[in-house]
């Protein structure tokens, strides 16, 4: 078994212990919302529920990832991460709207809270979302699906955190309109948290630059190597977040001492080691043609 299939099974367990401790949240927070009136945990059983649903999602994603590339999918079923990821900032969208709806009516009109039973609800919550939360972390560079699921629980952990702080409130001073205001800014948490998820995948979509790499810096290294001329037709985008690409038109000296595929060694050497790009795809044209005349030479090679 490689080291990335491994890898990935390791990522595939986590998500399966990530779901079931928060479905355990989710029927213990909306159960507990319901018994003790309270908004705030309402609204944090239904960020628990877009978890589940984002943590469900991401599970279902990295199985696909993992299918083999076929004739109809030449580049397997890596974008289903992004798929994935996208319904999950939607989601958190809904909830948050949802959130702000509800919130402005009972600031209209406050409603007594069971502040006592919120607050220990909400503190088991915080623990198991924590819990989640050292699970997942060391995965969150390998992808955009597993990151987009993190911070799905790291908000639903900061609303526990309020949601608590809120129950003290209310327990020592009473005023039960403090409910609505912390349930406004769970639903801020969750905006902000759905937009940089969004936005991320609509680079991948969009078939932008990541972010992490800056084109002039790509083609800079490309010239330095010993036999390259001139760069043109530079492309870098992203199949999935965790596998970039390139292409490029490379031309080379008529009379090089270097071979092309002594060039594509060097090339695809620099690419993976300073931007981690392992699929490239070089066209070779040799100086004496021209940039626009035909190409001398064609070489690909496929990380």
């Amino acid at each position: 078994m490689t080291n990335s299939v491994s890898s990935r099974y390791h990522l595939i367990a986590k998500m399966k212990f990530a779901v079931i401790l928060t479905v355990g949240i989710l029927l213990l927070e909306l159960v507990g919302g319901i018994l003790t009136h309270s908004l705030a945990l309402l609204s944090d059983a239904g960020h628990v529920f877009a978890d589940v649903f984002a943590l469900g999602l991401s599970w279902v994603a990295l199985v696909l990832s993992g299918l083999p590339s076929n004739q109809r999918k030449t580049y397997g079923y890596f974008r289903a991460e992004v798929l994935a990821a996208v319904t999950n900032g939607a989601t958190l969208f809904l909830v948050a709207l949802w959130i702000f709806y509800e919130a402005i009516g009972r600031i209209m009109s406050p409603e007594p809270v069971k502040s006592l039973e919120m607050f220990f609800i909400a503190l088991v919550g915080l623990v198991v979302n924590l819990i989640v939360l050292l699970k997942l972390k060391g995965a969150t560079q390998q992808s955009l699906n597993i990151k987009s699921a993190f911070l799905h629980v790291l908000g639903d952990m900061l609303s526990s955190v309020g949601v608590i702080a809120g129950g003290i409130i209310m327990l020592v001073t009473g005023f039960y309109i403090v409910d609505p205001i912390i349930s406004i800014l769970i639903g801020l948490i969750i905006l902000r948290g759905a937009f940089g998820v969004i936005r991320e995948c609509s680079d991948i979509l969009l078939e932008g630059v990541p972010r992490n790499i800056k084109l002039s810096e790509v083609e800079k290294i490309l010239k330095q190597v010993t036999g390259v001329v001139d760069i043109h037709d530079l492309h870098v985008w992203s199949i999935s977040s965790a596998h970039p690409a390139l292409s490029a038109h490379v031309v080379v000296e008529e009379q090089t001492t270097h071979s092309t595929k002594e060039i594509l060694d060097e090339i695809q050497a620099q690419v993976k080691e300073r931007f981690n790009i392992e699929h490239l795809t070089i066209q070779f044209e040799c100086l004496c043609c021209g940039m626009q005349k035909v190409e001398c030479i064609l070489s690909e090679r496929r990380g």
